[in-house]
């Protein structure tokens, strides 16, 4: 009752934020959802070999506001789950962003919780989140969102050079329990309006590990309907009691319109290291103890501009783990849904 009463009450703020007649003509309501008819066709477990049925993966509701020319306000929630193929319980909806900007000329400040330099461009060049996250936000290398102060925007007039700075907990959604915090710095060059290439990089001091290094190189081309997108990371977590870890992957996709209303779909990475959080990755859980090699194909239609279907297989396969043993494959298979609503 008390789950249930919390969010009916959440969304009825909401709502009446949305609607109510001082903001009616400022503010914005908008969201999206997807999910998936899934079929564990293989599986290194073979206890999950053949689950299969609905579910959704996320849904968000968000709410804009443009203050003046100058401020604006965000609040989004997301209501997801577990994704374990083990925990069955409602979706549970949290704040996904909530930040205050301040705009000025070619420069955007923030304070509260906002989406991470980690993410901004590349996810937006791949475009296709409904389907599965970036390679830092799926193997768990670095958040999405975090709580702190941040300024992103255009370097030089031309508009070559960009860049996204973060100041932040390093606790990503999650309440700050300990003195732990994370610097991070993203720079994008832009050398046409098709090509763009980015440098990212992360210092963090995080519970449980004395500090973490992560740097990525990306680089991207988009004309059209057509990206195509190379990246490579690189992360070191330094703990006090035991060996450092390294993770470390190369990831390549390609995106085309081939006739109106249909795209095809291909990403393959490169794990070159074990995973030790391979098996907290929602909906796509990963042997923890093996490098692996992860393959997206899909085939997207798009009958309408606010909906997509997309037939899809996602297939990871391992190399040889520590005592000389590989994990077997895992293949999902899938027919993807997402709409969204403004």
């Amino acid at each position: 009752m008390g789950r249930a009463t919390y969010v009916l009450s959440t969304i009825m703020i909401l709502f009446s934020a949305v609607f109510s007649e001082e903001t009616e003509s400022k503010g914005k309501f908008s969201g999206y959802m997807f999910g998936d008819y899934y079929y564990v066709l293989k599986y290194h477990n073979p206890e999950i070999k053949d689950q299969r049925g609905f579910w959704f993966r996320r849904i968000y509701l968000t709410y804009d506001n443009e203050m003046d020319g100058h401020f604006a306000t965000r609040l989004r929630l997301e209501m997801s789950n577990e994704g374990d193929f083990a925990t069955s319980n409602a979706m549970t909806p949290f704040v996904k962003d909530a930040y205050l900007q301040y705009k000025i000329e070619n420069h955007v400040f923030s304070f509260g919780i906002s989406q991470t330099p980690a993410l901004s461009t590349v996810e937006n060049i791949w475009g296709y989140r409904y389907l599965e996250k970036i390679p830092l936000d799926l193997y768990r290398m670095a958040s999405s969102r975090d709580f702190g102060v941040a300024a992103a925007g255009r370097i030089d007039n031309s508009g070559l050079f960009g860049y996204h700075v973060m100041l932040s907990n390093g606790s990503g959604n999650k309440q700050e329990i300990d003195k732990g915090k994370s610097g991070q710095v993203s720079v994008n060059w832009s050398p046409s309006g098709a090509l763009i290439f980015e440098t990212f990089g992360e210092y963090a001091d995080a519970e449980g590990i004395e500090d973490a290094y992560t740097w990525r190189l990306f680089g991207g081309y988009v004309k059209d309907r057509f990206r195509i997108g190379i990246e490579y990371a690189d992360q070191t977590l330094q703990q006090a009691a035991a060996p450092d870890i390294k993770r470390r992957f190369l990831s390549v996709f390609i995106c085309a319109g081939i006739i109106d209303k249909i795209s095809v779909i291909l990403r393959g990475d490169r794990m070159f290291d074990p995973n030790p959080a391979g098996e907290k990755i929602a909906f796509l859980p990963f042997d923890p103890e093996a490098p692996s090699t992860f393959i997206l194909a899909a085939v997207e239609w798009a009958p309408v501009k606010e909906v997509c279907i997309t037939p899809n297989l996602e297939y990871v396969t391992y190399g040889k783990a520590d005592e000389n043993i590989t994990p077997g494959d895992d293949l999902y298979g899938r027919l993807t849904f997402f709409w969204k609503f403004k």
